[in-house]
């Protein structure tokens, strides 16, 4: 929006402006116009939601679901396949990302969507998505997922997926494997599934659509759907090949119960029209398995459970696509702390109506799966989502109730504490947070054959951690009741500290996500800023800004750390935005590197206020699937350029 010489200092009397040589007045502009965006954006409830984006997995499975069901909505799909082939890549694949490469799994499914949608498989974008296919051994190489839908549509043998019966419902928990020794996305996905590959689902595919061509050997010939891995790995095969071998012997009885427990296992957390889970790849499980086992259309349940899977739809004038979940309470407790930070006061109206719907919004004694592990510890926590009663997200929590005390509007406390309360009730051992469970650190449930992704954990992380810490400390500063759960995190991040100076990044890209997640929880502790841990991120976080001022990195640092740490090919708003609010919270402000970033932003501001990322922003699981939420260009770089002005007005 401002050009070098607009954000440059020209006639500003100020010192604290003189002396940053950023123009007073374009960051003023700057600052009222991402406001003003931002502000017209709340809903009239008092949320704020943004569009939350995917790979083409999910949108490729909503057009397989409506083939597996015959039920298809002809014009939806006809949107859905106009999205499908926007995303595809040069070389013909569909990556999980902007700019990634090609991911096998999800251009088999894009692939069956299309051919599945109409499309010819003389096309040109359909031969050269076949060609990348086989280029990579063709779909006997698909991820277990892929190839339980491919098996579903009799594409695939069975024994080409991994054995899941529904008997494991019935397992003690003290067995190996438990569904409480998982994480909550892994069980909402996986009891569903169970029923699904027990009792084998068959799709109606009314048009009878196959992909054989993508086969390199015929999939009734394929001898290497699970290769070995690990030694465990070929362990856990072994234990795979004797469930088949010993099924038969399993009593009807046995089995039954097993169905009933599923099925009331996920009818219990079926969560209303948000779906169980709140995600996408658990709720058509869900909708699936009821419909399977004989239940009616119209039965309460179904019918909501499809409502849930439509509601996630978002559709355009020309072209549609499939969330993977709804992100209004993260999307609102970030959202609030930039207008915060912008004007508190100026802004309490627009603040009081967020956090007065977030309050409505807060688990107190609703049953939850934490609840296995911390059975004597009061709620207090928020979901991600807009209900989702059995999974309060800790990292939410944090945030939601961090902002609460730094917007000190009246009627917070009690949120606030009983927030606060849960949160150190959900503790790991070592000091860290897991984002729903608590010590779920079974890491060896990770070479199971179902478990390809490496995503059926839930351990502690940095970036969560720290936004607890953040939330104890900004507390703890008038209840030292906080204080020795907050050290305890405090050690933790201490110890996780990459030797040049960087954190790792669980749930946002990367370790510029990680190192400002950390930077800010420090801010609020009573850790100098002398500390090594602040110098040396400082050092980390200069070391990596881009020549244009900007900081980027990919989400190819989660596949390859020591190339691209760090680094990207451009600069975008929301990671400078992150890397300006570490650096000004470990007491950076009148650097060189900060003044840069804020001239970057000022730079690549639209006229409408805000900013134009097009990239992927985030993990849903590092190297499995990535998230782009669209509200992270809108609040990030406003937060980072209030804070800024803020910090000059103390000088």
């Amino acid at each position: 929006m401002f050009t070098e010489a607009e954000v440059e200092i020209s006639n500003e009397t100020s010192s604290s402006s003189a002396s940053s040589g950023i123009n007073r007045s374009a960051l003023e502009q700057a600052i009222e116009k991402a406001q003003d965006h931002l502000l017209k954006l709340q809903d009239k409830e008092g949320y704020w939601l943004f569009e939350l984006e995917a790979d083409c997995t999910i949108p490729a499975e909503y057009i397989m679901m409506m083939h597996y069901l015959g039920e298809i909505d002809e014009a939806l799909q006809a949107k859905i396949a106009v999205y499908l082939r926007s995303r595809q890549s040069e070389d013909g694949s569909y990556p999980l990302f902007t700019g990634g490469d090609g991911d096998l799994s999800c251009s088999i499914k894009v692939y069956y969507a299309l051919k599945m949608a109409g499309d010819s498989v003389e096309a040109p974008h359909m031969k050269k998505l076949r060609d990348y296919i086989l280029s990579q051994g063709g779909a006997a190489k698909a991820n277990v997922f892929t190839r339980i839908a491919l098996a579903m549509f009799e594409q695939l043998p069975w024994r080409g997926v991994p054995y899941i019966p529904v008997e494991i419902m019935l397992l003690p928990k003290w067995f190996p494997f438990h569904l409480d020794k998982v994480s909550y996305w892994s069980r909402t996905v996986m009891v569903p599934l169970f029923i699904l590959c027990t009792l084998k689902a068959k799709a109606k595919n009314p048009h009878n659509v196959g992909i054989l061509e993508l086969f390199v050997i015929h999939p009734d010939k394929e001898k290497h759907y699970f290769p070995e891995r690990t030694l465990l790995n070929k362990f856990f095969l072994g234990l795979d090949k004797l469930g088949r071998l010993t099924r038969p012997l399993i009593p009807r009885s046995m089995h039954e119960r097993a169905i009933q427990k599923a099925l009331d296992w996920f009818t219990e957390r079926l969560n209303g029209e948000d779906g169980l889970g709140g995600i996408f790849p658990a709720m058509v499980n869900a909708y699936e398995a009821m419909l399977l086992l004989g239940m009616p259309k119209d039965h309460p349940n179904v019918v909501i459970a499809r409502k849930s899977i439509d509601k996630l739809l978002v559709v355009k004038d020309d072209y549609a696509y499939c969330q993977p979940c709804l992100s209004p309470v993260w999307d609102t407790g970030l959202a609030a702390l930039a207008l915060i930070e912008a004007d508190k006061h100026g802004n309490k109206d627009s603040l009081n109506n967020a956090f007065e719907w977030l309050k409505s919004k807060q688990l107190t004694d609703e049953p939850g799966d934490w609840q296995v592990s911390r059975p004597g510890l009061p709620g207090g926590g928020w979901a991600f989502q807009f209900n989702n009663a059995y999974y309060p997200d800790v990292d939410d929590t944090a945030v939601v109730a961090f902002g609460m005390a730094e917007s000190e509007l009246a009627d917070m406390d009690q949120s606030i504490h009983q927030a606060t309360r849960w949160i150190v009730g959900m503790q790991s051992n070592n000091g860290g947070y897991g984002a729903f469970d608590v010590d779920n650190t079974y890491y060896y449930l990770n070479e199971i054959p179902f478990a390809d992704h490496g995503a059926l954990l839930d351990p502690p992380t940095v970036d969560v951690s720290a936004r607890c810490a953040m939330l104890m400390a900004r507390v703890a500063k008038e209840h030292d009741e906080y204080l020795p759960a907050l050290q305890r995190t405090i050690d933790y991040i201490r110890s996780e500290q990459e030797n040049d100076g960087s954190w790792f990044g669980r749930w946002g890209t990367n370790y510029i996500y990680g190192t400002w997640s950390v930077l800010l929880g420090l801010e609020q502790t009573d850790v100098p800023k002398s500390d090594p841990m602040y110098r040396k991120a400082v050092d980390w976080l200069k070391s990596v800004q881009r020549e244009d001022g900007g900081w980027g990195e990919d989400n190819k640092s989660y596949h390859d750390e020591h190339k691209y740490r760090g680094k990207y090919h451009f600069s975008t708003a929301f990671q400078t935005a992150w890397a300006v609010l570490g650096l000004i919270a470990a007491g950076e402000v009148n650097s060189k590197e900060v003044r840069d970033g804020i001239k970057f932003l000022l730079k690549a501001q639209q006229e409408d206020g805000v900013w134009d990322d097009k990239c992927f922003t985030a993990p849903g699981f590092p190297r499995v699937f990535y998230l782009k939420y669209h509200g992270y260009d809108k609040f990030f770089p406003l937060w980072a350029l209030a804070r800024y002005r803020n910090e000059l007005m103390k000088q």
